[in-house]
């Protein structure tokens, strides 16, 4: 019996040491998942994070046009704050970003550049309202650049918020130059789980901008500023970024989405960022457009869901037309955080108010414009408009061209190219296209306001001319006939003639020469200046006072800082640039001022040649154009179009 009770004791004793060390084992286990974080079953512990994104605001804080100077329902700061109060409200866990293009666009950026001009200490603007909705980051965009790095170094003292780039760098001679923001930022956030608990991630964000900054504002950045790769820039930052303990990293692409074959220095490379290893979402802009939505056709693009090559995007229009939003599902796998999930959208402002309190923070900076733009310079004997900008000699173009040569003429006096024929270059900023039926010229016969001619010239690009030859001549004007589908003179049936992808800003009309465009010809340049046709020769019948025009004569054009220093074909040749202070729009308002009274009609300097058959040739523009058909009735209304615009026949000349 005591032998047994013995026994008995030994193995009760053996299952209390096996009891405690089992205990131990797991209160150690315990402590170890703790250090870990709690094991997630079935997704109990995931985080749903909602990404909210804002891009090419262009300081459209008001919903309100300037330039008609009224009120609108499609756009503006202060409409995209509605709508992100109501997205905040609907998820947990939120972020906000801007994606650039902030400082720069309408009237009210101009107003704060060069009439009541920011002075340091003071707030812009638009930080004035971002201010009010707690924005984490923001990158830069191309046009921050367009009032020099003084004005932009003023505003980016004021940011609320930081600021990052990896692709912009000071020009100091070095080969690892210093960047001109912060590369990246390592934002630690307290998140709720599915269940309730904290959860820490650290989001990295880093930016990039288009590297072209650096020729469309040489005049400002030559000698300062250096640009890099979008992609190899981020793929340099990303180990840094996860070095310095990112488990998120979002991107912020002042760059639209581009092509599918990577190009280095490439202006568009978003869809190529999607394909950098560690990037988990993006938000996108600077082309306009939208995503989901636009690039449906592209490999790798689910629009449902709103991903690139399984990597989450949105790109939310411009002008506060939209807030981009991204729920993203995190989840953590051995310790790190992964993007399981996703979904993208798009949210209108249409249908919201105005947020009052936006509204009220900037009223001071908005009633300021509205009198600066109504200040009178002179008078028109008769309606301006841009219905017809890409159909037929313009007025609209007509008289930024001839301000622009009055303008450099009387530079020019007394020099050595007193003599040499200056040329003028003009384009239709506003002619439709991606930014809607709205989005046209038009000033009523009689007083001429700053906000008419700050319609008339949208950018605060400075006056530059370029030295070329009758051949570069020709040249240019081959890349600007690219804003033409090319025409099949044996085709009965209707036929688009506008190509919507080539950019309206790129149809440059060179006065002071007479020319015709052959659009049963194809186009020699695609959108980028590449050429695709090499024996096209859509331009015809190119004189200079009246005589087929010299390939060795010597012109100076008269254009703008952003043409002079691009790559442009015909430009790129040239064998002299000047660049000159005073702005285009400042130009035409003295010459408006100087003039008095302006006849804005075209001088027909351009047409389309001559066709062999009759052909049905459509193009969009305005519904308002009914109103101003030419009475020759070359154009013809034929009804409704496609997203508010209205469908007109344009006659084309026929060959005898």
């Amino acid at each position: 019996m005591k032998k047994a009770f013995q026994h008995l004791g030994r193995k009760v004793l053996a299952m209390t040491m096996a009891a405690s060390l089992l205990a131990g084992t797991a209160m150690m286990d315990t402590a170890e998942a703790a250090k870990k974080g709690p094991k997630d079953k079935k997704g109990k512990h995931d985080v749903e994070l909602r990404v909210m994104g804002t891009t090419d605001i262009h300081t459209h804080l008001y919903n309100y046009d300037y330039y008609k100077d009224e009120e609108v329902e499609d756009f503006g700061l202060a409409k995209t704050a509605t709508l992100i109060k109501q997205a905040r409200a609907e998820a947990t866990n939120t972020m906000l970003f801007d994606n650039g293009d902030l400082i720069q666009g309408n009237p009210l950026g101009d107003y704060k550049a060069k009439v009541d001009v920011l002075q340091p200490g003071e707030v812009h603007p638009v930080f004035q309202a971002m201010g009010l909705l707690d924005y984490d980051a923001a990158t830069l965009g191309n046009h921050e650049f367009n009032y020099g790095l003084d004005f932009l170094d003023t505003v980016l003292e004021g940011s609320p918020f930081p600021y990052v780039s990896a692709n912009v760098f000071y020009d100091d001679g070095r080969k690892n130059n210093k960047h001109y923001v912060e590369p990246y930022k390592i934002i630690k956030k307290k998140f709720k789980d599915k269940k309730g608990t904290n959860q820490v991630v650290r989001v990295g964000v880093t930016g990039v901008v288009t590297p072209q900054i650096t020729q469309w504002d040489k005049a400002h950045l030559d000698g300062e500023i250096i640009t890099k790769d979008i992609v190899k820039s981020v793929e340099a930052v990303i180990p840094k970024m996860k070095k310095a303990g990112a488990d998120i990293i979002i991107v912020l692409a002042h760059s639209g989405i581009g092509e599918v074959e990577y190009v280095e220095m490439a202006e568009n490379a978003t869809y190529n960022l999607t394909q950098v290893e560690g990037v988990d979402a993006i938000i996108t802009g600077h082309n306009h457009l939208n995503f989901p939505g636009d690039f449906q056709d592209m490999p790798g693009v689910d629009s449902e869901k709103g991903t690139i090559n399984g990597v989450p995007v949105v790109m939310p229009g411009n002008w506060g037309n939209n807030l981009g939003v991204m729920d993203l599902t995190l989840s953590k796998k051995k310790g790190d955080w992964k993007v399981t999930d996703s979904a993208t959208k798009l949210m209108n402002v249409n249908d919201v108010e105005a947020d009052p309190a936006i509204l009220e923070a900037v009223r001071e900076a908005h009633e300021g414009t509205v009198n600066y733009v109504r200040t009178p310079v002179g008078t028109t004997t008769a309606d301006i408009h841009s219905y017809f900008a890409l159909v037929q000699d313009d007025p609209s173009i007509q008289i930024v061209t001839n301000a622009q040569k009055w303008y450099i003429e009387k530079q020019l006096a007394g020099t050595v190219d007193e003599s040499t024929p200056v040329l003028s270059a003009g384009a239709p900023f506003k002619a439709g296209g991606r930014n809607g039926a709205g989005y046209y010229t038009y000033i009523p016969e009689g007083e001429i306001a700053i906000k008419n001619v700050a319609d008339l010239y949208l950018y605060p690009n400075t006056v530059a001319t370029v030295k070329v030859t009758g051949a570069d001549v020709k040249e240019w004007l081959e890349m600007s006939a690219g804003q033409f589908k090319q025409i099949d003179p044996n085709n009965s049936s209707e036929q688009a003639l506008i190509n919507a992808d080539f950019p309206t800003y790129n149809y440059d009309v060179i006065d002071g020469v007479t020319y015709e465009i052959d659009v049963t010809e194809p186009a020699k340049y695609d959108k980028d200046g590449v050429v695709v046709n090499g024996g096209a020769n859509r331009i015809k019948n190119l004189e200079y006072n009246g005589e087929p025009i010299d390939s060795d004569q010597e012109f100076i054009v008269v254009t703008n800082n952003y043409r002079a220093s691009g790559n442009f074909p015909g430009v790129r040749n040239n064998t002299g640039v000047e660049m000159y202070p005073d702005e285009n729009r400042q130009a035409i308002i003295d010459y408006i001022v100087e003039q008095g009274e302006i006849d804005p009609s075209a001088d027909g300097n351009w047409t389309f040649a001559p066709i062999t058959n009759t052909v049905n040739v459509t193009f969009d523009s305005s519904p308002n154009a009914v109103d101003a058909l030419p009475e020759d009735g070359t154009i013809q209304y034929e009804g409704a179009s496609q997203n508010g615009f209205a469908k007109y026949r344009l006659t084309l000349p026929t060959a005898e």
